[in-house]
């Protein structure tokens, strides 16, 4: 199951956000990455820079790789609607995304480790696929045995569940659903989708 392993701080730094969650290294250095980053005399970025800017900080945001990346993008292009936003509703459909949205882990690298150590469950059943696209009217809960992990039980005390409109979470169970898709201005994300069509298209 390919992932990135790479380091998560100087990718954060390159973008100025905190793509992996909070880091306390990128507060204390919020310029770019290099000897020079301090100084910012960076080259002024073309319009196709641009746009591949956007596009890798999406991948790395919701930890997709290229291959799985296109393949999204394409069966966003074959859908109906505005392709950028059907895309960002695709990855936000994804189980390790909807693991993090319901704040039953604190980052979406920890939702992946969570979903691949088959702690979550998709409608009473064990589903071991981070990238499984998650319905409207799914069922997202925990198992069991998994209700009383540390990692588990001090992301959900923070209640980040009821921060989105289109999730509906019960604490008692620790399982939630997804009652709607989400409209674009309902991603919280700094995402200029637009980009990403345009650079696909060309």
């Amino acid at each position: 199951m390919a992932r990135y392993t790479g380091p998560t701080t100087k990718i954060s730094r390159r973008f100025g956000e905190q793509l992996f969650g909070p880091d306390k290294y990128l507060e204390r250095r919020n310029y770019p990455p290099g000897q020079h980053g301090k100084l910012n005399r960076r080259k002024k970025l073309s319009v196709y820079g641009i746009q591949l800017n956007e596009k890798q900080k999406v991948k790395y945001t919701y930890g997709v790789l290229e291959r799985q990346f296109r393949k999204t993008f394409d069966k966003a292009t074959r859908k109906e609607g505005v392709t950028g936003e059907i895309l960002l509703q695709l990855l936000e459909a994804r189980l390790d995304n909807m693991v993090f949205r319901l704040g039953i882990a604190p980052t979406r690298r920890a939702a992946r480790q969570l979903v691949s150590h088959k702690h979550i469950l998709i409608n009473g059943k064990v589903l071991n696929i981070p990238s499984y696209e998650v319905k409207v009217g799914d069922i997202i809960s925990v198992r069991e045995r998994s209700k009383s992990l540390l990692a588990i039980t001090e992301s959900v005390e923070r209640g980040r569940a009821g921060q989105y409109s289109w999730l509906e979470w019960d604490v008692k169970l620790m399982s939630g659903k997804m009652i709607n898709t989400p409209a674009r201005e309902d991603i919280p994300e700094k995402i200029n989708e637009q980009l990403i069509v345009e650079l696909y298209s060309k």
